[in-house]
């Protein structure tokens, strides 16, 4: 592609004092595009492990479809998920099928109170969708028995109880009818367990009771409030959602977790793109750089580039000595900006605890975050995409000097010196 004579000339321009690699313009284009690299395999790594962790957090616990009634509860659950595992559609791609009795209260202890949201749930059923990444503190929840609670650890911590203390559970539904008016339902459990998911929504938010427990206490009778399916493959939810949609009878709703997250799905995407389009100007400011330092080398070789001609040097050899000598600068920013993007993006919670433990504040809060750690997710084609569009942008910023410096007429430089 380029003879030995051209790529002795491109990379002794490139090594030049005055203009060429050893230029302050140079420096500048090199280490914008090593940080930019850098930047964008960084930060596109932390959005893609934000996008999987939640995801992976609130659609596991939620069901990657979900199944309700529009005017309340379920009664005849176990007759319905016995039918929907008769569907072959389900049976292939379901893995388990889940009642779920759920309802907001409030939470009080020790005189304080916070809102949070009851789930009653097969304890065993709890149990498989919690062996990942959650750690339980207490009784394992095999052992958790009929009127006992597994609560969040920021919730049992804000309201400052311990395992076997009691939580009182205030909620409208299923309030009690008085003469004076409906009475807000209220009942006191003791907490056995705590989770740790790591995910503050959940942490701060949630309490899981046995499904039984839940029943008697939003007195729903032997009914759920709705049905999760968990599907090997989440993105596989199309055929699953149609064949429920005509199987379940009139007034039953399926929805899948892309609908019951749409907004939250959405943002994240759009975040996504967003920070690529961002970052991406400073590798193209650090193109541009390229630009201003080869028009400063074509001209301040004008005579060199006339002597070459003049012996016999041709316009196309003079465009890909101009090319290497630009993309080279591209090339070496991409390569150390990788290895810098990928070190970082492996190592970003050890250095975020780094910094935080220096500048002694929260660098990533759980409550504002939802998350406990910062997330980080490689992906291969990705960070080979960064490099190559940051290849191509400093290639794509060599063709107008390359262009100039094949233009030069040998005649008319020689004349004027």
């Amino acid at each position: 592609m380029f003879s030995k004579l051209e790529r002795k000339i491109a990379f002794r321009y490139l090594g030049a004092k005055k203009r060429g690699f050893g230029s302050v313009i140079s420096w500048v284009s090199l280490i914008g595009i090593m940080l930019g690299v850098a930047t964008l395999i960084v930060v596109m790594s932390v959005m893609g492990g934000f996008h999987d962790t939640l995801l992976g957090r609130i659609v596991g616990m939620n069901g990657h479809v979900v199944v309700y009634h529009q005017d309340g509860a379920i009664s005849d659950f176990d007759f319905l998920i016995d039918k929907m595992k008769q569907n072959k559609v389900v049976a292939q791609r379901a893995t388990s099928i889940v009642p779920i009795a759920e309802g907001q209260v409030m939470a009080t202890a020790n005189g304080k109170n916070t809102g949070a949201m009851i789930r009653g749930i097969r304890m065993n059923d709890l149990a498989a969708k919690t062996q990942t990444g959650t750690r339980i503190y207490g009784k394992s929840l095999s052992e958790i028995k009929d009127g006992e609670l597994v609560g969040g650890s920021s919730l049992t911590r804000a309201l400052n109880v311990t395992m076997g203390d009691k939580i009182s559970l205030v909620s409208a539904n299923g309030a009690t009818p008085t003469p004076f008016g409906s009475m807000p339902r209220i009942m006191s459990y003791p907490v056995m367990s705590s989770f740790f998911m790591g995910m503050y929504e959940y942490d701060s938010g949630y309490i899981f009771m046995p499904l039984e427990t839940a029943q008697k206490y939003l007195n729903i009778g032997n009914g759920v409030t709705h049905i999760d399916l968990f599907l090997d493959n989440p993105e596989d939810t199309t055929a699953v959602v149609e064949s429920l949609s005509r199987l379940l009878p009139e007034g039953f709703v399926v929805r899948d977790w892309r609908d019951l997250n749409r907004g939250f799905v959405g943002a994240l995407q759009v975040e996504s793109n967003v920070m690529f389009l961002i970052l991406m100007l400073i590798v193209i400011v650090a193109a541009f750089n390229i630009v201003s330092s080869l028009v400063m080398l074509v001209k301040d070789k004008n005579k060199d580039i006339a002597v070459l001609r003049t012996f016999g040097v041709s316009r196309k050899s003079m465009m890909k000595i101009f090319i290497l000598s630009g993309t080279s600068i591209g090339v070496i920013g991409a390569f150390f900006g990788t290895i810098l993007g990928v070190l970082i993006a492996i190592y970003v919670e050890p250095i975020r605890q780094f910094f935080q433990w220096i500048t002694g504040r929260d660098l990533f809060p759980s409550e504002l975050y939802y998350l406990s750690e910062l997330p980080s997710k490689l992906v291969i084609g990705e960070v080979v995409g960064i490099a190559l569009i940051a290849i191509l942008l400093a290639f794509l910023a060599t063709l107008y000097p390359a262009w100039k410096a094949a233009k030069t007429d040998p005649v008319e430089v020689l004349r004027n010196e």
